[in-house]
């Protein structure tokens, strides 16, 4: 049975779901649903919402969290690649499809698998953006992932566009 609780952020409401070990899911309220047969466990998910509080007032720079992983093999490649990108660092989706050994023919099965990323914010996919330094592609929203960026440290909000 998975276990939930909702957090308040600066972006806005988040979820945060786990399975009792490990955090399986962490997205934003208003592009996810709770599931009806989640309970509702704000204390087992406690280090993490403490985590993410940390984060977004500047005080961490990376989580250490366990995370359970749900993908196939190759989103598990690529999520480990994004797990690898430091804090105020982004690369491209092709730099990144280059990092894991994949064709430059695959960076859309690259960037599929950054979309698929269950965890948003704990593995950074805001870190990757496009080709000719575009914000794209971010399930929480453009608008977020430059936020992330920002406070980061990775963005200088006039040298940017946002698509």
């Amino acid at each position: 049975m998975s276990i939930y609780t909702t957090i308040d952020s600066p972006l806005g409401e988040m979820l945060l779901v786990g399975d009792g070990r490990a955090l399986t899911r962490v997205a934003f309220l208003d592009g996810a649903a709770i599931d009806p047969g989640w309970r509702r466990d704000p204390a087992a998910l406690a280090e993490a919402a403490r985590q993410l509080r940390e984060y977004f007032a500047g005080e961490r720079t990376a989580f250490d969290l366990d995370r359970a992983g749900h993908g196939s093999e190759f989103q598990e490649r690529v999520w480990a690649a994004v797990d690898a990108l430091p804090y105020g660092a982004t690369t491209t989706y092709g730099e990144l499809a280059a990092e894991i050994g994949v064709s430059r023919d695959r960076v859309r099965a690259v960037g599929a698998a950054i979309g698929a990323n269950p965890l948003l914010v704990v593995r950074p996919c805001h870190r990757v953006v496009g080709a000719n330094g575009s914000l794209t592609g971010y399930a929480g929203g453009v608008e977020r992932k430059q936020r992330l960026l920002t406070l980061e440290g990775a963005l200088q909000p006039q040298l940017w566009e946002v698509s």
